[in-house]
């Protein structure tokens, strides 16, 4: 999202990760801004039962992590990265100072994070009151359109696993293969090789 050659004008560093590595963990005080070079990273945090509940999935070219960082709060959730990855980290206050020296840059933070709260607010109530089935398409729909950008009449092959739409979506994972089964039968899904398209 920032410009890679930019950030390390302001002094970032490169660090690569191990898969399943902790970047930071829920409670942490946010110390860098976090934008991926490659890889993977998911953001998560378990309830009282040890159920994991993933806030959000990240790849190529996305930041994580910001609110904490502007709000002065800690982090609310872990980050841990779901393949090898590799991102670059920019200290708190040089990154105040880009987006101080950058007011573009600044107003790409700000609707990046716009974005990111209007799809919380869509998923959340489609968590609460919708079926099953209904929430597996709606998050499709979602990864489709507004992640990977694929024209809404074009073949679209499902980049995240059953888990991962589990994990997304509240629902157990038997549930969601029960939904992606039901879909396809309704043609809202075809399924080719065990792999999703829309």
């Amino acid at each position: 999202m920032i410009n890679e050659n930019i950030l390390a004008e302001f002094g970032s560093k490169i660090v690569t990760f191990d898969k399943g590595e902790i970047i930071f963990r829920k409670g942490d005080i946010p110390r860098y801004y976090f934008q991926i070079l490659n890889g993977g990273i998911k953001m998560n945090n378990f309830n009282d039962e040890g159920r994991e509940f993933v806030q959000g999935l990240f790849s190529d070219g996305d930041s994580f992590g910001e609110p904490p960082l502007f709000l002065g709060d800690t982090y609310p959730a872990n980050a841990v990265t779901i393949v090898p990855s590799k991102v670059q980290l920019l200290a708190k206050n040089k990154f105040m100072e880009l987006l101080m020296a950058n007011p573009d840059i600044h107003l790409r933070v700000t609707s990046n994070l716009a974005r990111r709260l209007y799809y919380k607010s869509i998923m959340a109530s489609e968590i609460a009151s919708e079926e099953p089935e209904h929430r597996v398409i709606k998050l499709i729909e979602y990864f489709k359109t507004k992640i990977d950008k694929s024209p809404s009449s074009s073949k679209y092959k499902v980049q995240i696993t059953r888990q991962q739409i589990a994990d997304l979506t509240g629902l157990r994972v038997e549930t969601v293969i029960r939904s992606i089964k039901s879909l396809e039968k309704k043609g809202e899904l075809v399924i080719i090789n065990r792999k999703v398209y829309r």
